[in-house]
């Protein structure tokens, strides 16, 4: 099964400007505010949403102009993903590894396949993750095959965390061919494909981050890309991982503005803080301003990050540049992570017992906080930071860093 966007091909806009953009992404986290809470506790879809999303053009806007698209900057792309992230952290995730799969097209399709796949994101088109396998050795590990049969190319394998797959008009995954990792772009629908949202994690929850389950699917080998060499410079993890750092910095920020609402005026102050509003707590105003001015922070630093990403000339990429752009994402992704736990849990201890109460929904700050936080480890964020400037030892290349 899958919830494509057919009713909006062909139409969707094109947006030409980085302030159209933003007061785009403005107007439907504003939308997006509205259910939820409902959504997040009965998983809902915001298939609304999404193709608002699209249909305005938002999908479309890191395709170069060249291609048809907004070619708008990082800076924009990040903030567009925060804004939205702010108001539903679900609703940002979801088209989060389109933009990552744009830049895989970008970085090593050929000229035909860019034109192909990208004007048909400019047309409305949704790219979607078949995402890792269970039970492999880690995450790069890949065991689903590309086989030659009596009918063509064929895929076959099992994949998970397959966020934004049932959204989608294009399947994205990985597949072995010929011992080489290729990817395999499949229109949807198709015969083979099966995608079920099993998708059980306490936060994110309506991101259908599922499964896909793949039996003998045909795919077109103009369609197939290999996966770059690992010494080749590429900026696909740093693009998917300011996006990640964007969404992190949304949730605190949605976070931290409710726990705001929530003391003003559905909270009431401790017994010993002699103050007659929990807003004049002084233990809660110098709580605020930490969290406040830890958000300013990753903040400044996602802002950074994505002015050294626009700063890079993708047509002369070096393993140097590259790896600048990756440390100084790591950077903000380590702040955008700390705060957004820190002020989703800060949100409830300011909000006391009553903070609790289901029908408030304030435990989905926390829960999409933790749960986002943990596609990567941000350990080895610090790790790959140090080493940068300690040893000068470049980050590994690949879409986590």
């Amino acid at each position: 099964m899958t919830q494509n966007s057919d009713e909006i091909i062909n139409r969707a806009a094109v947006l030409n400007s980085d302030e159209q953009a933003i007061a785009v992404a403005r107007h439907l986290a504003e939308q997006a505010k509205g259910g939820a809470v409902e959504r997040d506790q009965q998983r809902i879809y915001p298939i609304a949403l999404l193709n608002q999303f699209t249909a305005l053009g938002l999908g479309s806007i890191s395709v170069p102009r060249e291609f048809g698209g907004a070619g708008l900057s990082y800076q924009t792309l990040a903030e567009v993903f925060r804004l939205i992230s702010a108001s539903d952290p679900s609703l940002g995730q979801i088209p989060q590894n389109h933009f990552g799969l744009i830049q895989f097209i970008l970085g090593e399709g050929s000229a035909a396949q860019q034109q192909q796949l990208l004007s048909a994101v400019v047309q409305g088109k949704r790219l979607g993750n078949g995402g890792p396998e269970k039970n492999t050795k880690h995450t790069r590990d890949v065991q689903a095959q590309l086989v030659t049969t009596s009918q063509g190319l064929q895929l076959t394998g099992e994949k998970f965390y397959s966020t934004g797959a049932l959204f989608a008009d294009i399947l994205v995954t990985t597949a072995m061919h010929d011992q080489q990792p290729k990817m395999a772009f499949i229109p949807l629908p198709a015969s083979g494909v099966e995608i079920v949202d099993d998708w059980s994690g306490i936060g994110q929850r309506t991101t259908a981050s599922g499964t896909v389950k793949l039996q003998q699917v045909a795919v077109d080998p103009a369609l197939l890309i290999s996966l770059p060499a690992a010494e080749k410079p590429t900026l696909r993890g740093a693009v998917s991982q300011l996006i990640q750092a964007a969404i992190d910095a949304g949730i605190a920020q949605g976070a931290l503005d409710e726990a705001l609402e929530f003391v003003r005026s559905s909270s009431r102050p401790w017994v010993d803080a002699n103050v007659s509003r929990n807003a004049d707590d002084p233990y809660i105003l110098a709580d605020v301003g930490r969290i406040s001015t830890e958000l300013s922070a990753a903040n400044a630093l996602l802002t950074r990050a994505a002015r050294v990403l626009d700063s890079v000339d993708q047509q002369a990429l070096t393993a140097e540049n590259c790896a600048r752009a990756s440390i100084a994402v790591a950077e903000a992704k380590v702040l955008t992570t700390q705060v957004a736990l820190r002020a989703s849990e800060k949100l409830l201890e300011w909000g006391g017992s009553r903070g609790t109460l289901l029908r408030h929904g304030l435990d989905r700050h926390w829960r999409n906080a933790r749960t986002h936080t943990l596609h990567d480890p941000v350990r080895w964020k610090t790790h790959a930071i140090g080493n940068y400037y300690l040893n000068d030892a470049l980050p590994a290349r690949h879409a986590w860093i």
